[in-house]
């Protein structure tokens, strides 16, 4: 219980220090949210007209820092992120509701896939570490490891999108007739290949080599030796003995992971146009529309943290030594 209790209070205070540099950080930009808002329109906009805009979005002179500061958590606490600025006069939370499923859907079901291939490779190679197989492993995760998401992105998009095209290079689904039922499931699956095939494989090397790693350092411990000095099957150690202990870092890294999954991989969100939370965010700043980044922020956040918390417990319950 006091393991717990620890990791929770840890979760509030954490949770509580995001909060305030979330408040704190857009509120250090440059310009007027309401006069930018209302550019669109003209120049010669009322004064009138921009304090009503401040007041509609939160931001009035005349209220200090602290009041805005109350009024930031209450609405943060009830779901009323504020308007968009960008895409005004739209609520921050009908955005989100538009973007978060396709980052989940494509880096969240990447993300899997990429931790199970990976961690299946890492076992094999950590077990085949002076084998061929195991040093080709090695070199390719090595690789695989160094290269960056958006290159990878944009070298897929050129050859397989722009070239050969096989593959759109935009959008999460056609936009060119209208789709309903099967044709719609087929066109995004259609749209999301090239990006996730993007995710796995740069990701892949890394979850490869953490495996790895930890095959080795655990090979290395006596009771693996034990079992080997018992005459128990090679297959059985490798899984049972082996593979058991070191996939908790394993499953540690890939909680967090899972946690930044609502952040989506910005980058090559970007680069196919993906209309995902990781897209809006990068919008979110070229616009400085802070209602919008706030909220993007926010359940990054939260969604790091609860992953972390989950994932304290499932490693105490996987390994009892951390409750002690």
């Amino acid at each position: 219980m006091k393991y717990i209790a620890n990791r929770l209070l840890f979760f509030v205070i954490t949770l509580f220090f995001a909060l305030t540099l979330n408040f704190i950080l857009p509120r250090l930009m440059p310009g007027d949210p309401a006069e930018r808002i209302l550019s669109q329109f003209g120049p010669n906009v009322d004064e009138r007209t921009v304090e009503a805009m401040r007041i509609a979005l939160g931001v009035e002179k005349d209220k200090n820092l602290f009041s805005q500061y109350v009024d930031y958590l209450k609405n943060t606490f009830t779901g009323n992120f504020g308007v968009s600025y960008l895409y005004y006069p739209v609520q921050v939370k009908d955005v989100l509701a538009t973007s978060i499923p396709w980052t989940i859907g494509l880096v969240g079901i990447s993300t899997v896939l990429s931790f199970l291939l990976g961690t299946f490779l890492g076992i094999y190679g950590g077990w085949n570490r002076d084998k061929p197989a195991g040093s080709v492993l090695l070199i390719s995760s090595l690789l695989l490891r160094s290269i960056p998401y958006f290159w990878l992105g944009m070298l897929f998009l050129y050859v397989f999108g722009y070239r050969l095209g096989w593959f759109p290079i935009s959008n999460a689904y056609s936009t060119r007739e209208t789709l309903t039922g099967f044709k719609l499931v087929l066109s995004v699956i259609y749209h999301a290949i090239l990006p996730s095939i993007t995710l796995i494989i740069a990701s892949l090397g890394g979850w490869i080599l953490t495996m790895r790693n930890n095959m080795i350092s655990v090979l290395a411990e006596d009771y693996i030796t034990l079992a080997e000095a018992k005459g128990l099957d090679k297959k059985h150690i490798m899984v049972h003995y082996a593979a058991r202990n070191a996939i908790l870092p394993s499953i540690t890294a890939f909680g967090i992971s899972l946690g930044f999954v609502v952040s989506g991989a910005l980058l090559t969100e970007v680069v196919y146009s993906y209309p995902g939370v990781g897209y809006q965010l990068y919008r979110a700043v070229i616009s400085q529309d802070f209602p919008l980044i706030q909220a993007i922020f926010f359940f990054i956040s939260l969604s790091v943290l609860i992953a972390n918390l989950l994932m304290d417990f499932i490693y105490a319950f996987l390994d009892p030594r951390v409750r002690g």
